[in-house]
């Protein structure tokens, strides 16, 4: 078959790596495959690097909190999910807390995600976190001017305490454009899949999305530390985003056989890069 697969030659191909060489054989383009085999090798190899570095965090009894942050439909659980695929679910979590109880509301805010953190040898997956009140909260109307104040003066000393403790925090903005997270929420609603992860907080997040900019830039600003810095993600790419911010949580620890990897570990500094007032962000 000129320019095509024969029957026998697909009878031959065992993988989709085999698959690509054949194209190649035959001068048919497979440019999106090969796409897809580059980034699937690529997370392999940084899972795998993830692994390792969990049983160095657990030999080490360190305490690791990656915190994730964002719009709405900017990538989150999805990136958790590759983060967490292929560790050990006896040292590792995922914290993602429904609203507050009726009692948690008149408890210290900090209170419920406090019994959270992580343990000596732990690493916790925080899909939103406390920031929920810098954000969220406000824009939604879910707190009061006097709480939001109250958590913006705290969270800085609250977060510098888990520094001094030991705690290693991380703290991730997935950032993605007005037309990105559009496109996305259509196609939440389009598959009946995915339906359920669109919300009437979802629908807000177009219609207030130069509101939720100031919170979220007000957030940049006063909780932004040396101790606790925002990593910015450029994550309009769902695979770059996933793939850059792995890298930048194995770039910030020193774990044996590091060194020599076979993948890149430093993450892009176009893709993701400490908060900085001059630098252009996606999501304004």
């Amino acid at each position: 078959m000129e320019n095509g697969f024969t029957a026998n030659d697909l009878r031959s191909v065992k993988t989709r790596k085999d698959l690509i060489n054949l194209s190649h054989s035959r001068g048919i383009n497979l440019r999106k495959e090969e796409r897809n085999l580059r980034y699937e090798q690529e997370l392999k190899q940084l899972q795998a690097q993830l692994v390792v570095l969990q049983r160095y965090i657990q030999e080490k009894k360190l305490r690791v909190a990656v915190i994730f942050e964002g719009r709405d439909a900017a990538g989150k659980g999805g990136s958790i999910k590759r983060f967490k695929e292929h560790l050990n679910p006896r040292t590792m979590r995922l914290v993602a807390l429904t609203k507050p109880t009726e009692v948690e509301r008149g408890q210290w805010y900090f209170r419920r995600y406090i019994k959270h953190l992580p343990n000596p040898g732990e690493i916790v997956f925080f899909d939103r976190s406390w920031y929920n009140r810098a954000v969220v909260e406000p824009v939604m109307g879910f707190c009061n001017k006097k709480e939001y104040k109250a958590f913006m003066n705290q969270v800085p000393e609250f977060e510098h305490m888990l520094n001094e403790d030991g705690v290693h925090v991380i703290k991730f903005w997935f950032s993605i454009s007005k037309k990105e997270q559009l496109k996305r929420f259509n196609k939440r609603q389009s598959n009946p899949l995915k339906q359920w992860k669109y919300s009437e907080v979802d629908e807000m997040g177009q219609k207030l999305w130069d509101k939720y900019t100031y919170y979220k830039e007000q957030m940049f600003s006063r909780t932004h530390t040396p101790f606790s810095p925002w990593v910015i993600v450029q994550a309009n790419s769902k695979r770059t985003a996933r793939l850059e911010s792995i890298r930048y949580l194995l770039s910030q620890f020193e774990y044996p056989g590091k060194s020599r990897t076979k993948t890149v570990i430093s993450p892009d500094p176009e893709k993701v890069t400490r908060f900085y007032r001059g630098m252009t962000q996606t999501d304004i």
